[in-house]
């Protein structure tokens, strides 16, 4: 046995990580670590070879599309014949008799309230604590520090305050006020005071007369003197708003009503990554993701840091107190409901060994490793947990990347045999399915079905579900321009069924059913126009990639009534399969030579630009400038989108591999030139054969074709990994 690994129950663990394990997370769990690691270890022996035969099938499956594409040219103008094929090799599932799902204990974050969803890397504790703490957000300061709020008329920024944009701030946030919580009479506008009777609040205006609420339920409580209140608690389509009230604020004092901001709950739940966001390969990175949810399990998570020239200490926001609509002392969450997303089944990591000496499957291990983390929240016999995070004692676990129902029911088996093996109850673990893949999306109803006493959250994700859809037909032919896709029939349709099928299974009131980040953080006049698309398609929850764009974003679930529109859809036909299995090749492309350099540039820009930093400094997420500098939250989806993109018009001779090398080369420079100002950035140009950063970048294209289902981790973690050693 080598000495940085130590034995137990059949597995060589990295002795980092059995140190994490034994003397942090097991004390005040009641579990003792000799038989915690052998049932650790009967699980993964047990479950790692059915992962094994699953990701076999996949190969064999794409295996057997390629050839039919090769055999078949052409053949996707006979749908029924396409369709016939993909049933005939189980890539397309029957579907069973109508059901809902029967997923009990959850928290109404997730089951009730509709609102915006951050995702943040995990292995970040600032991020993680900024997102924990995103449940509640400054109306006033999202406005006056974005572009949410023009520049016109001299309402620029700038340093100091510039009441020209305070002055459009609180107009905006008073015209939100009469669209969401409207007054019996008059207008926000023109209000002067409160005060708050039993039950109710008296609203006085300016001009001397007094009103209440249109709808008087939606006072909720106060803080302060009943004559004077320090604040007003609203809510709307169970949202709260708090309308703060200080006459020595700079912006009360300024306030005929005295109003010094309106606070909204924000985001009501957040996904800490283990995924896509981070970049953790081996035991080192992941102590550092699981210490972080430890941390945040266990509520006591700070991270240090200088700010202004002093030293602050981030933790977790404490209760908020009120005084209820009812007169009785009430307190209402500060934190986000914390969701834990672990990696799906391909990829593998050397921080355990099995008995045959390879390689854990990473899926297993986060499985295991968060679950048992995470009852130190729920409790489990022997500790009482905290219930801070999970009222309703569940653990919240994402699932991505998994291909079809029997994946799904793998899952399944999986969480059965954590809980088994931490003696909690079963279905206490819950399971958020994300369509991204393209067998799962078309066998969705199958795949809900096979966790359907678990399943509380479906969604959909774009870059991942395209790059899945091109590596899956990349025989088919040359794919259209990536700025076409979402213009094409198989994404309108994708998402419509996504919601659909989520309807039809019941999940309305029991589950989210969520669409896809905003990716520009900085161009929230943008997401304020767009994203209100979201709510208006059915969806109870949305990805946003900051706290305060989670603040603008709540504003659209006041704006749209998520739970009436979901009643509607409900009636409609569903989606169209025959839409979703239209391939997005290009039949006859005439794109132009300029045409093709730009498309490669592009994408050879986005793929350098991101995995330099994975690659190079283990930052797995993070605001990337586009070709066109705009910055843009960057994780692996894009990566995959871009270098299968690429691997296709290789493949089909749109372009020549001297070309792809050629425009990495160019692009490389010019990514230097936008990481000139990172003291610790490595320059690719001009040594390339000795960036393993540019090689792994070619490699993502050149290799493209190979890489299991399109995915770019298997070529990620081997730089990276190679990038450590060298360090």
């Amino acid at each position: 046995m080598s000495a940085d690994r130590i034995e137990a129950g059949g597995l060589a663990i990295a002795k980092e990580l059995h140190t994490f394990i034994v003397e942090e997370v097991l004390p005040g769990t009641g579990l003792e670590a000799g038989a915690y690691f052998d049932a650790f270890g009967r699980m993964v022996h047990d479950l790692a070879p059915k992962n094994a035969a699953l990701l076999a099938k996949r190969e064999e499956m794409q295996q057997q599309i390629d050839g039919w594409h090769r055999a078949n040219p052409g053949g996707l103008s006979d749908m029924e014949g396409y369709k016939s094929f993909l049933r005939e090799i189980g890539y397309i599932v029957p579907e069973g008799e109508a059901f809902s799902v029967e997923t009990s204990n959850v928290d109404p974050e997730i089951a009730d309230i509709a609102g915006p969803q951050l995702v943040v890397p995990v292995m970040n504790a600032r991020y993680a604590l900024n997102a924990a703490n995103a449940r509640w957000g400054s109306l006033y300061d999202a406005l006056y520090g974005t572009d949410a709020i023009s520049d016109e008329g001299g309402a620029e920024k700038g340093k100091g305050y510039n009441k020209a944009r305070g002055d459009k701030v609180i107009a905006w946030g008073r015209d939100f006020l009469n669209r969401s919580v409207p007054l019996a009479q008059g207008s926000w506008a023109d209000i002067a005071g409160f005060t708050i009777n039993p039950g109710s609040v008296t609203v006085s205006m300016a001009n001397g007369s007094e009103t209440g609420l249109a709808d008087a339920s939606a006072f909720k409580g106060h803080r302060g003197a009943a004559n004077a209140p320090s604040s007003v608690l609203l809510t709307h389509n169970g949202l709260h708003i708090d309308i703060q009230v200080d006459a020595s604020h700079p912006v009360g004092s300024t306030d005929k009503a005295c109003i010094c901001d309106i606070v909204l709950e924000s985001a009501l739940t957040s996904i800490m990554d283990n995924e896509d966001s981070i970049a953790a390969v081996d035991a080192e990175d992941k102590v550092v993701a699981y210490r972080n949810w430890l941390g945040l399990m266990k509520g006591d998570l700070e991270e240090t840091l200088e700010k202004g020239g002093k030293t602050m200490t981030r933790r977790l926001n404490p209760a908020r107190p009120y005084i209820g609509a009812d007169g009785n002392g009430m307190e209402l969450k500060a934190q986000v409901l914390m969701l834990t997303r672990n990696v799906g089944h391909l990829m593998t990591n050397p921080a355990i060994l099995l008995k045959d000496g390879s390689e854990i499957p990473e899926g297993l291990m986060d499985a295991m490793i968060t679950a048992t983390i995470s009852t130190h929240d729920v409790g489990r016999p022997g500790l009482e947990g905290r219930r801070e995070n999970s009222a309703k004692g569940s653990i919240y676990v994402v699932k991505p990347k998994m291909h079809g129902p029997e994946e799904v029911a793998f899952a399944n088996e999986m969480s059965a045999s954590v809980e088994d093996a931490l003696g909690i109850e079963r279905c206490t673990i819950k399971l958020g399915i994300m369509d991204e893949e393209r067998r799962t999306t078309v066998n969705l109803k199958e795949c809900i079905r096979a966790a359907k006493n678990r399943v509380v959250f479906i969604n959909t994700g774009f870059l991942d579900r395209t790059g899945d859809e091109m590596h899956t037909s990349m025989e088919a032919g040359p794919m259209i321009r990536k700025a076409d896709m979402k213009a094409s029939n198989w994404i309108a349709a994708y998402e419509d069924w996504n919601v659909d099928i989520g309807l039809e299974c019941g999940l309305a009131g029991r589950a989210q059913i969520g669409k896809g980040m905003w990716a520009m953080p900085d161009l929230m006049a943008a997401m304020l126009e767009q994203k209100i698309g979201h709510p208006k398609a059915g969806a109870n929850t949305a990805w946003v990639p900051s706290p305060t764009a989670a603040t603008l974003h709540a504003t659209h679930y006041h704006s749209v009534d998520v739970h009436a529109v979901q009643d509607e859809l409900s009636k409609r036909d569903r989606a169209s399969l025959d839409d979703i299995l239209s391939v997005p090749v290009a039949t006859r492309p005439n794109w132009s030579d300029e045409d093709i350099q730009a498309e490669l540039d592009n994408n050879a820009q986005g793929i350098l630009g991101y995995v330099v930093r994975w690659v190079d400094q283990g930052v797995g997420c993070s605001k990337v400038p586009d070709i066109n500098d705009v910055g843009l939250m960057e994780d692996r989806a894009t990566l995959r989108i871009s270098s299968q993109h690429m691997a296709n018009w290789l493949r089909h001779g749109v372009v020549e591999e001297d070309q792809i090398i050629a425009t990495m080369k160019k692009m490389a420079k010019v990514v230097d030139g936008q990481n000139a100002g990172d003291p610790v950035y490595e320059p690719m140009a001009p040594n390339f054969d000795k960036s393993i950063a540019f090689q792994a970048a070619l490699d993502l294209v050149l290799k493209g074709r190979e890489q299991p289902s399109g995915y770019t981790e298997p070529v990620l973690h081997a730089r990276r990994l190679e990038k450590k050693a060298a360090a």
